[in-house]
């Protein structure tokens, strides 16, 4: 009998392949893109800005944003048309999900960032211009455009550097990625700066502050979550959690962070 590899070659050739990437994707389809759905992206905006008037509603006092139309037109509007202007939502996916959604879950962490950075400027005691945007996300690069591990933004406090990861769960399940915690440790050992990952739970309505270059390799907390494809993260303890959203903000004492 011939050699199979032969074979499988003679009989690909037949069907019209001279090469396996190319019968490949005719077989999976991955030739054939759908177009983006963009009366579905105006709609998953509006329930964006929707999702943020109502969380604006609760915050106490002074914590709200005083003008959320122009924080809407800067933070979610204009950052869909840069990012469709320059091509980059056709090319977003994670774990097969539509460029619709991926768009959509960034937007949302995007604009939450920016809706809690003057809240988070309070509870530093300092200027929110002085909250440095540090992440990799470029707008109109989808090479630097997808999330990286570096820290979201960073601050100065009591003389030092301090580099603070924002991230916000809407399902319940509270999680850090373990590259993440790796990552902070690095720039500890390195650096001499400390990360800490402010966790908001929309969900459950209530915000961790964790200091992620102090978690030990061996913690307790470290888990594999199957439905994220196996991954290694940092299961956020209750006790972590210091700020409810209905309640006043608290001291940066009360959050145990070591500053």
């Amino acid at each position: 009998m011939d050699n199979p590899a032969n074979y499988f070659k003679t009989y690909r050739l037949e069907l019209g392949f001279s090469n396996q990437s190319d019968a490949k994707f005719f077989l999976a389809a991955k030739d054939i893109t759908p177009d983006i759905d963009y009366a579905y992206i105006t709609l998953l905006n509006e329930r964006l800005i929707k999702i943020l008037k109502n969380l604006n509603k609760i915050l106490v006092g002074d914590l709200k944003n005083n003008d959320l139309k122009l924080f809407s037109e800067k933070y979610i509007t204009r950052p869909y048309e840069i990012l469709k202007n320059n091509d980059i939502i056709s090319k977003l996916n994670n774990q097969g999900r539509r460029p619709e959604q991926v768009l959509f879950s960034w937007l949302r962490g995007f604009a939450l960032v920016e809706l809690f950075k003057p809240i988070f400027a309070k509870l530093f005691s300092i200027d929110v211009a002085l909250m440095v945007n540090i992440g990799d996300d470029d707008l109109k690069n989808i090479d630097t455009f997808k999330r990286t591990p570096t820290a979201d933004l960073q601050i100065q406090k009591n003389g030092e550097i301090i580099n603070i990861e924002v991230q916000a769960g809407f399902q319940g399940i509270n999680d850090i990625k373990e590259h993440k915690v790796r990552e902070a440790k690095k720039v500890s050992q390195n650096n001499g700066i400390k990360t800490i990952c402010i966790h908001i739970d929309i969900f459950n309505g209530q915000v961790a502050f964790i200091r992620l270059d102090s978690i030990k390799d061996n913690d307790i907390n470290f888990v594999t979550r199957q439905q994220m494809e196996g991954q290694s993260v940092f299961s956020i303890d209750q006790n972590y959690f210091k700020w409810r959203l209905l309640d006043a903000l608290p001291s940066l004492k009360e959050l145990g962070v070591g500053l």
